[in-house]
């Protein structure tokens, strides 16, 4: 069983009010009592109402529940922007909240067949990236759309002219697709290490090798290697 869908089937037997032993938890989940206890020490993390502790048993107290919900990439992408905005408050028990709604997020999204799913737990800090890549994607997402040429600066590096071509997001952190004008190549390039973003004059136009769907092409036939 997935770590994610335990998570669930743990929140429903422990939300019938009653105290459960984890001996009893890591027979019906199928996994070690230990593992039980890394569960119940992540689901309270996580700010799940949960009581009890080892020895004890565990019990969830009156918890607001919602039916599972089927969210497109930009409905996440909206939801984690509400979280950053939310997280950089002057509201310390807002702040609070969203760094645990985020958790729960993390430990309900699907898990991929190579491994738990990066969607929300990409970044090294919850909201800190996100946050530094959020002055930089409007005019992303523009010069995206009107195929406009950009001059784009990095930390410590020479700045680049650039074709952006995609945004891509991967839970608290954005990448930027791009072909390179001055390195002659693709580049992938993480939003928050932006330090400084020009347009250029000029729009670009499709061309052969320095496309969207060559990029998609190359990184293909390099998976298969």
């Amino acid at each position: 069983m997935k770590r994610s869908k335990r998570l669930a089937v743990l929140m429903e037997i422990l939300k019938d009010g009653t105290v459960h032993r984890a001996e009893d938890l890591a027979l019906k989940t199928k996994v070690s009592v230990r593992t039980i206890y890394r569960d119940m020490e992540t689901m309270i993390a996580s700010g799940v109402p949960i009581e009890g502790e080892r020895g004890l048993g565990y019990m969830a107290k009156a918890v607001i529940t919602l039916p599972p919900l089927n969210l497109t990439h930009e409905e996440l992408e909206a939801l984690h922007l509400g979280l950053v905005a939310i997280s950089t408050s002057m509201d310390a028990e807002l702040g609070a909240a969203a760094t645990s709604l985020s958790a729960k997020l993390e430990d309900a999204l699907p898990e991929t067949s190579d491994g738990p799913s990066e969607s929300f737990g990409f970044a090294v800090y919850p909201f800190e990236d996100g946050a530094i890549g959020l002055a930089h994607l409007n005019t992303l997402r523009a010069a995206v759309r009107a195929r406009q040429r950009l001059r784009i600066s990095l930390a410590g590096q020479p700045a680049q002219d650039l074709r952006p071509l995609k945004i891509d997001y991967w839970g608290r952190m954005w990448t930027l697709i791009a072909y390179s004008e001055t390195q002659n190549r693709f580049a992938t390039i993480r939003v928050d290490l932006i330090t400084d973003i020009s347009v250029l004059p000029g729009l670009f136009v499709d061309e052969p090798g320095m496309r969207l769907a060559d990029y998609m092409a190359l990184n293909s036939a390099t998976k298969t290697l």
